[in-house]
């Protein structure tokens, strides 16, 4: 893994803390306050291009719908296609936390 070069106390410490929010209320305090607007809308942008790779979407329909660069879009389909697979197993335990609330709201 390419971030075992920055593993340490540090990044330990923040993972845990964001481990340690309880909702969705307190990621965004907690994020508000560690990052720029900036820098977290791009992670969020990443996550929805691998969403939108997943799904089988043109490069083309991706950078129309989230404004991300092509060498962004080039990364995340790297990382889906080499990677740790961990964007996927967000996405997947995301569909289905989506569709256990849907069927609680039956």
């Amino acid at each position: 893994m390419q971030i075992d070069k920055l593993r340490g106390k540090e990044l330990d410490q923040l993972f845990k803390a964001i481990l340690s929010l309880k909702d969705l209320d307190e990621a965004y305090r907690f994020f508000d306050d560690l990052a720029t607007v900036n820098e977290i809308q791009s992670l969020a942008q990443r996550l929805e291009v691998a969403r939108m790779l997943r799904e089988g979407k043109t490069y083309h329909k991706i950078e129309t719908e989230t404004g991300a660069s092509t060498a962004t879009i080039s990364r995340v389909k790297r990382c889906l296609n080499y990677g740790n697979d961990a964007y996927e197993m967000a996405l997947e335990r995301l569909k289905e936390e989506e569709n256990s609330e849907r069927e609680q709201a039956k």
